[in-house]
């Protein structure tokens, strides 16, 4: 994929035929912590009411094909935030979530000037995930067993930082 076709920018209400397109598979929501949206209206709802502080659409030639996000973190865990993503299934395997998630990286930072880390929290099963974080320059801090419970399991998951004095890969 020629990653110029790739760009973040914020969610429009004309997106709602591409989200539930890739939203309303049960693959990607198998992963994510949102419902799998079944009309346009569900579309239409996730897009104007989401309470996610920073969420940025990941296009193909301004094309919503999924999205990146930053939980950012109060008080006395102001200066962490976590990153999540997803990613429509016919673009899986070619390069476009570790180069949004790059891209991603100094626009939160930006946006949020008190983050010195971003930390993601992958399921320890879910490799390519895993391998999307390497890629986009995350450092691998460990297992955390039985950390996570998940649309009713207990899960394992790996924690990955990226701190902001890191470099980005290019």
């Amino acid at each position: 994929m020629d990653s110029s076709r790739i760009t973040l920018r914020q969610y429009r209400s004309t997106d709602a035929d591409d989200v539930l397109s890739w939203a309303s598979d049960d693959r990607i929501t198998r992963s994510t912590h949102f419902s799998t949206l079944t009309s346009k209206e569900d579309a239409l709802n996730f897009i104007d009411k989401s309470s996610i502080p920073w969420r940025r659409s990941i296009c193909i030639d301004d094309r919503s094909i999924g999205m990146v996000v930053a939980r950012p973190g109060s008080g006395d865990d102001r200066c962490r935030a976590e990153i999540g993503y997803v990613l429509g299934v016919e673009y899986w395997g070619q390069g476009i979530t570790p180069e949004a998630v790059k891209m991603a990286i100094p626009l939160i930072l930006e946006e949020f000037p008190e983050i010195v880390r971003l930390q993601a929290l992958s399921n320890a099963e879910h490799k390519a995930s895993h391998r999307v974080l390497e890629k986009a320059g995350f450092i691998k801090d460990g297992m955390l067993r039985k950390y996570l419970y998940f649309k009713g399991e207990i899960k394992d998951v790996v924690l990955y930082s990226f701190l902001s004095t890191d470099p980005i890969p290019s």
